[in-house]
């Protein structure tokens, strides 16, 4: 994706304890960049926080996580980390992330979510009115798996 397409970013400094020995950021940390971003992305929406989702029964459970390293980031760089649903089906969501120094692109990772029953841990449909809130802050609606 461009950077353009995201109308969501997060801003995050490097810690030093975020580095390895070859002083970039080791590589299972950028999950947690991604998880921060998705967290203040969800925020943003204004849709029910993972408490309220607990206390109703039904919640978001992680599907699929991926990463592609393109350029490293390094100690004390200040990254942007764009969130964008790509696509909602009937129970899940794929968000698209992407880190950026600047105007260099580099990291690119995807998360899937699957809206399920806490109990029976088995997917359940989106609520409606989580689609219609994702697709206005997306700007259009994401398009359908």
């Amino acid at each position: 994706m461009a950077r353009a397409d995201f109308a969501f970013f997060h801003p995050l400094r490097v810690r030093w304890a975020e580095v390895d020995m070859q002083a970039i950021v080791f590589n299972g940390h950028y999950l947690t960049y991604f998880d921060v971003a998705f967290t203040e992305y969800w925020r943003a929406t204004g849709l029910p926080g993972v408490m309220q989702q607990a206390e109703d029964g039904q919640e978001m459970f992680a599907r699929k996580a991926t990463i592609e390293y393109h350029a490293p980031a390094r100690f004390d760089d200040m990254l942007d980390i764009g969130v964008r649903c790509a696509a909602l089906g009937r129970s899940s969501m794929r968000y698209v992330l992407e880190i950026y120094r600047g105007e260099e692109f580099l990291i690119a990772g995807e998360l899937v979510y699957v809206y399920a029953d806490t109990a029976l841990r088995k997917g359940v449909a989106l609520p409606e009115a989580w689609r219609s809130r994702l697709a206005e802050l997306e700007r259009l609606a994401p398009v359908q798996q």
